[in-house]
């Protein structure tokens, strides 16, 4: 008995296993297909800003220069409008996704365990601007910056992406599943609720806090429409409002065009390969459920 179900069993896992190792072999090839698609622009971009000027336009196209040089990337970089830039993208980067992070939890932090009247109506209200495409409120917010005298300054860039409706949302799943004998104990302890929200929340939202930070600083960095809106001054333009000034500025000059686009890409791909595991984790929902 034991025999005949132990053939049945096995049998079973060796009439499975030829189509398993089918679909590892399709879904293998099916990544590696897609991911030759994505890093293939990117090769011929870093190829074309290391060849000599005078080979971006030669035909037929070669992958392959008489020579590599990184003459593109240091006229791009003597030029000193890049690095001003640089400095204008991380500034408002970074104050951006410390304070929607900030703001998105504290918000979130009330909706999960105060309760006032209008909570609900609230909460809902600030998911509904999930919903509203950001370019209808490019005319009212370019108003309202032009009434506070924020045109072409670091305010007027950062304080309308601050908003981060999304986050209010994520931060909130993840303080419903933090039980609530914590800030029961906190309370009987006399701790108030900001050193509840400071001392003990936060600490726990790691998971969330870093996929929130990670995926804010990224559509932070990319954002090239309200950038160009607000901002005129050359001095003031970040890395995407920058490069799209290049082209004019450099004509044909096609090195120094992907050069500049390169290096308006560093900053994402550092924290891409140092905050990998985080990356995956917010796609996946790690920082909703908080594992």
């Amino acid at each position: 008995m034991i025999r005949s179900e132990s053939r049945r069993v096995f049998g079973t896992g060796l009439g499975r296993q030829p189509r398993d190792v089918a679909l590892n072999v399709a879904a293998f090839v099916s990544l590696f297909v897609l991911a030759v698609l994505w890093v293939v622009p990117i090769l011929w971009a870093l190829d074309t800003a290391l060849k000599p000027e005078s080979e971006t336009t030669t035909v037929p196209v070669s992958w392959f220069p008489s020579h590599f040089t990184f003459a593109a990337f240091g006229k791009v970089l003597a030029a000193g409008e890049m690095l001003r830039w640089y400095v204008n993208s991380v500034f408002t980067t970074v104050v951006i996704t410390v304070v929607a992070v900030v703001l998105a939890s504290m918000a979130a932090y009330a909706f999960s365990r105060l309760h006032f009247s209008g909570k609900w109506f609230l909460f809902w209200l600030i998911l509904a601007g999930i919903m509203v495409p950001g370019q209808i409120l490019i005319v009212p917010l370019f108003t309202e910056m032009t009434a506070l005298n924020t045109v072409d300054t670091y305010w007027g860039i950062i304080l309308p992406q601050i908003a981060a409706p999304i986050a209010v949302f994520i931060f909130k799943q993840f303080f419903d599943g933090i039980p609530h004998e914590l800030e029961e104990a906190a309370i009987v302890d006399g701790a108030s609720r900001l050193r509840i929200y400071w001392q003990i929340w936060m600490p726990l939202a790691k998971p969330a806090i870093a996929a929130v930070s990670i995926f804010t600083f990224v559509a932070a960095w990319n954002n090239f429409l309200w950038p160009f809106i607000v901002v005129t001054n050359t001095d003031m333009m970040t890395i995407p409002v920058g490069l799209a000034t290049v082209q004019s500025s450099y004509g044909i000059r096609y090195a120094q065009i992907m050069a500049s686009a390169l290096l308006g890409g560093v900053p994402l791909l550092i924290v891409f390969v140092f905050f990998q595991r985080q990356i995956v984790q917010g796609i996946a929902g790690a920082g909703l459920t908080g594992r």
